[in-house]
């Protein structure tokens, strides 16, 4: 009878790499193309309506009308609407309205932001637990419009600034992601300057928010695009036309309730066609954000998912 040998079972060679899952595979030459197709595409249709939203707002009354509405190709460049957006008048006033508000609502609010983060930060602090139970509350349970603006208006806010800085001053989600990221700070580094004779003040100042750089300018990103882009709160506690802030101009050309002083008649006389107005003031309300993005943009990933996972 013959005796049946078993073979030894293969080691693994040492010097062989792991299998790895199949999302960190080397990317094909097809798959290469396909993600560059598709990211095309999704460029396309994000930058196909501002191109023709800039075109037309550079476009003669002759053009759009020749065109039929929106213009696609241009036919000879034109400011005509842009000299007489910003000639003078409540299109002008309402810019600087929303320049004012986005900078003083921002400081604001990233001034209190931070510090109620730190303050959240530090576990020991006075009624830790109580206030951030409190504000994660906020996030899920609100007390409506009416109670709000009966708030508002008690409070004499009403066509006032502060009603579109004040009601909407503070995101609870903008403070836990701050406050996820001042908690991932050394702290040995903190004690260290303690120990050194450094206030809680100083160590915000000088240790805490210098190494915060990217979750400070992503936070005041949001902050700032929120107050530009805000109109709700101007429509429901403003009655003076002549506070309104650029969104609510811009609304208003749009819906066609009402036209500013000066371009009413200039729309009326053929020199200037309201649908490149309206195109101007779209484009004038997305240039700031337009432009500041991309000096932000590098610390999208570092600012919101280290706050995140920390937190």
């Amino acid at each position: 009878m013959t005796a049946v040998v078993e073979k030894p079972a293969s080691r693994p060679r040492p010097w062989a790499a792991p299998p790895r899952p199949a999302w960190e595979e080397e990317p094909s030459r097809a798959g290469l193309a396909g993600k560059g197709i598709a990211l095309s595409f999704a460029c396309l249709a994000i930058l196909f309506p501002l191109w023709i939203v800039v075109v037309t707002s550079l476009s003669s009354r002759k053009t759009i009308d020749e065109a039929g509405g929106l213009v696609l190709v241009p036919e000879g460049i034109t400011f005509i609407a842009y000299r007489e957006l910003l000639s003078g008048g409540q299109v002008t006033r309402a810019a600087l309205v929303s320049i004012l508000v986005t900078l003083a609502g921002t400081l604001f609010s990233m001034a209190v932001s931070v510090l109620c983060a730190y303050g959240l930060s530090r576990s020991g602090s006075l009624g830790h637990r109580w206030i951030l139970m409190t504000l994660l509350a906020t996030m899920f349970f609100s007390a409506g419009l009416i109670p709000t603006y009966l708030l508002v208006q008690s409070l004499g806010l009403t066509d006032s600034y502060l009603a579109l800085i004040l009601p909407s001053a503070v995101s609870v989600f903008n403070i836990l992601v701050l406050r996820g990221f001042f908690m991932g700070i050394s702290q040995e580094l903190v004690d260290s300057a303690r120990i050194d004779g450094a206030g809680d003040f100083r160590i915000l100042w000088q240790i805490v928010m210098p190494l915060s750089r990217a979750v400070l300018a992503v936070i005041t990103l949001f902050y700032a695009v929120g107050y530009w882009s805000a109109w709700f709160n101007a429509s429901l506690y403003l009655n003076d036309q002549d506070m309104m802030p650029l969104q609510n101009v811009m609304i208003q050309l749009v819906q066609k309730q009402e036209a500013p002083v000066g371009l009413g008649q200039a729309i009326k006389t053929g020199q200037l066609s309201g649908l490149a107005v309206q195109m101007a003031v779209m484009v004038m309300a997305l240039l700031p954000v337009a432009v500041l993005s991309p000096f932000v943009q590098r610390h999208f990933k570092k600012g919101m998912l280290t706050g995140a996972v920390k937190g």
